[in-house]
């Protein structure tokens, strides 16, 4: 093994040892010192019980003790694969992430592929109309949709063409009524398009802009002066020229918009009623579902962390100097 690649890989699993570390730290102590109160959500809102009973719940879900001692109770057993149990599902918290991370991934790989898709195709239609009005009203368009939340965007989406045209179900990740396993991919990716077609709508912007600045770039560059020289078409210079030197960096960039692809999946999934990852985060906060909002929380930094280090390996592929100078 290269010794570089090697030193790259020891220096990520330290990164993303320490980033895990911190997570765990941050979030379990703001949750200490919030308004949650686990016991009360255990029992049920209204509902009262006595300080015996409640010292026996506390006892059985390791709410007793100080702080750092149910910090440490809750590190040792993470470290070895128990999250605890769900108090919303009373079920095994990482078997809840598993099953809600199985619709989200469909949800935010389609959103995904789709920001890709459309950001790198504005982003070479704008590159090569540079000045145009055109240009102008596309590059309007990124502007205005990176600025727009969310939700909006999707409860747009859902009133034109759930409720007025009725082309999409109006939310839920299914058919209701059928069986598991009845249930077709069709009918997933069916179900999961539109609130993925909202999640993109506000994450290609980047790689739209990005791309422009770059097919300029290429469009005023040396060999494609030399190909325009030698009486190659304009259609064969953007094909063999400008698309190759612009894809790679667009889809690096697109690997890096992990952490907006999750975030924006919360509020998307609110919106749609979607059973992903992002609405179970929700459930857990405002239910003060505690072990699973911790185990959520590990698992959005984990994905993010992932992405971001796929971004920095193409990164380093396109442009091996970026590599060198990390470990001179």
């Amino acid at each position: 093994m290269n010794k570089g690649i090697f030193k790259r890989i020891i220096q990520n699993f330290i990164r993303l040892v320490t980033l895990l570390v911190a997570v765990c730290v941050i979030a379990y102590f703001l949750i200490q010192i919030s308004p949650i109160d686990p016991i009360q959500a255990y029992v049920g809102a209204g509902v009262a019980v006595s300080p015996e009973q409640r010292e026996n719940i506390e006892n059985f879900w390791g709410g007793n003790g100080s702080p750092l001692k149910q910090f440490l109770t809750w590190s040792r057993a993470v470290l070895q694969g128990d999250f605890g149990v769900s108090l919303i599902y009373r079920r095994p918290v990482l078997d809840i992430i598993i099953e809600k991370f199985n619709h989200s991934i469909l949800l935010m790989g389609l959103s995904w592929v789709l920001s890709g898709i459309i950001g790198y195709t504005l982003g070479l239609l704008m590159g090569i109309n540079r000045g145009k009005p055109g240009e102008r009203v596309m590059k309007t368009i990124c502007l205005s949709l990176s600025s727009t939340p969310t939700f909006w965007v999707g409860l747009i989406l859902l009133l034109i063409f759930s409720i007025g045209l009725g082309w999409f179900p109006v939310g839920l990740s299914v058919p209701i009524g059928m069986l598991t396993k009845e249930i077709t991919f069709f009918q997933r990716v069916y179900h999961a398009l539109l609130p993925a077609l909202a999640l993109s709508f506000t994450s290609f912007s980047p790689v739209a802009l990005h791309t422009r600045d770059k097919v300029f770039t290429a469009m005023e560059s040396d060999y494609v002066l030399f190909a325009r020289a030698r009486g190659e078409k304009s259609k064969e210079i953007i094909k063999n020229h400008v698309v190759h030197n612009t894809l790679i960096p667009a889809i690096t960039l697109q690997f890096a918009s992990f952490s907006e692809l999750f975030g924006g999946s919360v509020l998307v999934e609110q919106v749609f009623s979607y059973p992903g990852l992002g609405r179970a985060a929700v459930e857990a906060g405002l239910r003060s579902d505690v072990p699973l909002l911790l185990g959520v929380t590990l698992f959005s930094a984990l994905f993010v962390f992932l992405g971001n280090s796929i971004a920095n390996i193409l990164y380093q592929w396109v442009d091996p100097k970026i590599g060198e100078m990390d470990y001179e």
